[in-house]
């Protein structure tokens, strides 16, 4: 069976990614896309939330949203204009582990977007009025935070999985350290972990592989500074038993659950394998089967699913549900019935052949755009899974049986281990 996002271009694979190292440790990756007039760019820097001081948490944050607010050469007000004159459009973000930026434009305008890039990354100056602007809107999305069932679950959940770890730290942070954090800790924090060592750089649309190497070398070849080390894999604390809690937040119609566990890291050889159980769990049709479960055949549920986010060290499997306070209990048990179940016994070979189906058809409608594509160089870079990778995809999910997926998700889902959260209104009861 053959996939390709479109009649005019193949999946990715070694005959059309184009790899290049500059000499200062940034990896490049493009993929000419003649089909489209656009061009589309994503790069990360090892600059995220774990680096982040336990008392000025969001700090990573707090620098990336900075970086369009001026630079050197460039005001706020300019990096803007420049952008919007030619209909393009760029963001920074960051993460646990990284600091992310996009950026789309007409190919013709790749000059202006990578140099407008390299100055936000290189150059920012931090000036001090956006600084209180930007703190004020974070601070206001953090007392949002505290009235929204799903985040405050979240939060718990991650505190209580990843105890003392980065991981459990939100990476916004919170209101009092938001607070501390001031124009040297944003400098500091830049000269520490801003650095073009490990750096991915990826590009797809309609440009010549030698014109993005020569763009990106003219804007960051120059970059030199070194970075200070970041442990790039941090051991997580064993969970030994089931943990459950209930956050409370007043005057809510809805509570918010989140229930789960460790999952394999993204670079594991049971990744796979996991991501084809968990859209049978979770995913699949209307939620698979803890959609079908506890949405569809109990009506509990204003909503029900399962998802994996995965990291190169380990990953978080998580299964979800919005319900009416006076259901939570019940939701609970239902979820942990269903996680005994499937550790129990196989996967239907209808399901398997299904979610099989899914996910390989899901891969080619992901490549149909140069964002699609873009992402999924970074992702082929960032995992170190070869250049290969999607075209051996689609033999990968259809190699898995249903055996596979009981022997591995045995590894990771025990209904006597887990971490349960709920967020909302105070409940009667509790699961023990």
């Amino acid at each position: 069976m053959t996939f390709s996002p479109s009649t005019s271009l193949k999946l990715p694979g070694p005959d059309n990614i184009q790899r290049y190292e500059l000499s200062n440790g940034i990896t490049i990756l493009n993929l000419v896309n003649p089909s489209c007039e656009s061009v589309y760019i994503t790069g990360q820097i090892r600059a995220g939330g774990q680096s982040d001081p336990v008392e000025k948490l969001g700090l990573a944050d707090f620098t990336a949203s900075m970086l369009m607010r001026g630079t050197n050469r460039f005001n706020f007000q300019q990096i803007h204009d420049q952008l919007e004159s030619v209909g393009a459009s760029m963001n920074f973000d960051a993460s646990m582990k990284n600091t992310w930026f996009s950026a789309r434009a007409l190919n013709e305008d790749l000059p202006l977007i990578i140099q407008l890039a390299a100055e936000c990354l290189q150059f920012p100056t931090f000036p001090e009025n956006y600084i209180e602007r930007l703190r004020g809107q974070l601070l206001t999305s953090l007392e949002i935070r505290e009235q929204s069932t799903a985040e405050m679950a979240s939060l718990r959940f991650d505190q209580l999985l990843f105890q003392n770890h980065p991981y459990g730290n939100p990476q916004d942070g919170f209101i009092d350290t938001i607070k501390r954090i001031t124009r040297d800790d944003l400098q500091e924090f830049h000269h520490a972990y801003y650095s073009p060592l490990n750096m991915i750089i990826a590009v797809a649309g309609k440009v010549e592989t030698q014109q993005v190497v020569d763009l990106i070398h003219a804007h960051f070849g120059s970059w030199s500074v070194p970075a200070r080390t970041v442990e790039s894999k941090l051991p997580v604390p064993p969970l030994t038993h089931t943990v459950r809690e209930h956050v409370e937040i007043e005057e809510k119609y809805q509570t918010d659950i989140i229930c789960g566990c460790y999952a394999p890291a993204r670079i594991a050889e049971d990744f796979l394998t996991i991501y084809l159980g968990n859209n049978i769990l979770g995913q699949f049709g209307m939620m698979g089967r803890i959609g079908e479960k506890v949405r569809s055949q109990s009506g509990l549920a204003y909503y029900a699913a399962s998802s994996l986010n995965c990291w190169e060290d380990c990953g978080i499997w998580e299964i979800v549900a919005g319900v009416n306070p006076s259901f939570v209990d019940e939701t609970i048990q239902l979820i942990i019935d269903e996680i005994r179940h499937f550790v129990e016994e196989p996967v239907s070979e209808e399901e398997l052949r299904d979610s099989q189906s899914h996910l390989i058809g899901r891969l080619s409608l992901s490549l149909e755009s140069n964002a699609g594509l873009a992402n999924a160089l970074m992702n082929i870079e960032q995992f170190g899974l070869g250049l290969d990778y999607y075209q051996r995809y689609p033999g990968l999910i259809q190699s898995i049986t249903a055996d596979d997926i009981l022997e591995k998700s045995k590894k990771y889902l025990d209904p006597e281990k887990l971490i349960i959260v709920s967020a909302g209104t105070s409940m009667k009861g509790k699961v023990a």
